[in-house]
């Protein structure tokens, strides 16, 4: 297996540009440049316009990801984001950068000329990185639900469980989250922690979560869930909990907190303090914004009900539990769990496929969404306070 080496010391299996808004005013330009643009060059941003140190956190994670080679930065001008303290980030990890502000441009049409030159050059740059050999241990692999069923907690969790615990023996990273879809889980979750004081750390965010969902007068229970087969959120919560796996949790992060070392991680995703920006990872992609800020190569995407979504900077492997599902969105499912429900496979056997079609699209083999060009993303507005080191064992 080969990466692209950054500044960093860590190694892309993608190697991508970046055109990036900083303010929805700025939407239509940044996306303008990237449609006649190579398919190399992708598009996220933040559509806020008074400043979040949440969104400039994930948004410096984003942009100095290793599957990132370099960066345009679209501005409007007047927006409250700190478009200053992104690009010395940017430039600080020896990533290539540009600036466009479109009050400073002439506006629409001379700013997507001026963007289309610029990413030409930053292509041309991204060129230069360097392909080193890359080990397993490098990798950082995320797993997130969507639209789960009955199926989800027999079939495709349990599955991806198998996975990341061959992953974890391998030294690479593994994040879960969906705090808000583990209540009444958080007692066997601190009993896997590595230490004590992180099984209280682990204990304190799912009791946020579940204060935070009672406050909002709304749960992480959707009707096409109910729908699926699923009665409970207990029942939901078993079955988002199947993806863990068996081994010990090492850290529990935030979004946007890198860890450093080998391991099963869970992040915390439900803002800290009183609820202000309403409910929180109401999207699937948002969730999936967060791992990749966290470093995440790729993520696991698992599905009963079915879902189409991909995932700009990382590629989204979507595992399907049910049988039914499967045969009607074959072109979007990369794994068909459901051979688990029909009784055609173990679960071991396809936690096993998972494993090695992670490695495949690792090597550069495109998954199911990128091949059909999906690059969905979404950023809002969080707030975060810091976990202390003992249970957080990260580094920027």
């Amino acid at each position: 297996m080969k990466g692209y080496l950054r500044a960093d010391g860590r190694k892309g299996i993608r190697n991508i540009i970046l055109v990036t808004y900083l303010v929805e005013c700025a939407h239509h330009v940044a996306r303008a440049i990237v449609t006649d643009s190579s398919d190399n060059v992708q598009l996220i941003g933040f559509p806020g316009c008074y400043p979040n140190e949440y969104s400039l956190n994930i948004m410096e994670g984003l942009c100095t990801h290793p599957n990132v080679a370099g960066v345009l930065i679209v501005s409007l001008g007047c927006e409250g984001f700190n478009r200053e303290q992104l690009a010395n980030t940017i430039q600080a990890s020896a990533r290539a950068v540009d600036t466009l502000v479109i009050q400073k441009s002439g506006g629409t049409r001379k700013t997507i000329a001026a963007g289309l030159s610029s990413v030409n050059e930053l292509l041309i740059s991204a060129e230069k990185a360097e392909l080193v050999p890359m080990d397993i241990s490098e990798l950082v692999v995320g797993t997130i639900c969507g639209g789960s069923d009955g199926t989800s907690g027999i079939g495709a969790n349990p599955a991806v469980g198998h996975c990341f615990d061959q992953l974890v023996e391998d030294d690479a990273i593994c994040i879960f989250e969906e705090t808000g879809e583990l209540i009444g889980c958080e007692q066997i979750m601190a009993e896997r922690a590595i230490t004590p004081e992180l099984g209280e750390e682990i204990m304190k965010s799912v009791e946020k979560a579940e204060q935070y969902y009672t406050k909002m007068g709304y749960g992480s229970f959707a009707p096409g869930n109910a729908e699926g087969g699923l009665t409970t959120q207990e029942e939901k919560s078993m079955g988002a909990y199947a993806k863990s796996g068996s081994s010990k949790i090492h850290g529990l992060i935030k979004p946007g907190d890198i860890p450093n070392q080998g391991g099963l991680y869970l992040m915390d995703v439900v803002p800290d303090g009183e609820p202000m920006f309403g409910f929180p990872n109401i999207v699937d992609n948002a969730e999936i914004v967060e791992m990749i800020a966290s470093g995440c190569h790729l993520t696991l995407f698992t599905t009963g009900r079915g879902s189409v979504v991909g995932s700009a900077i990382s590629p989204v492997i979507k595992v399907c539990a049910n049988p039914e599902t499967y045969d009607n969105l074959s072109d979007d499912m990369d794994i068909n769990a459901g051979k688990i429900i029909k009784g055609e496979a173990t679960v071991a056997q396809v936690g096993d496929e998972i494993y090695q079609l992670v490695k495949q699209v690792a090597q550069g083999q495109q998954t199911k969404s990128e091949e059909l060009g999906h690059q969905e993303f979404v950023l809002t507005y969080k707030k975060f306070e810091a976990i202390g080191p003992s249970c957080l064992p990260t580094a920027r």
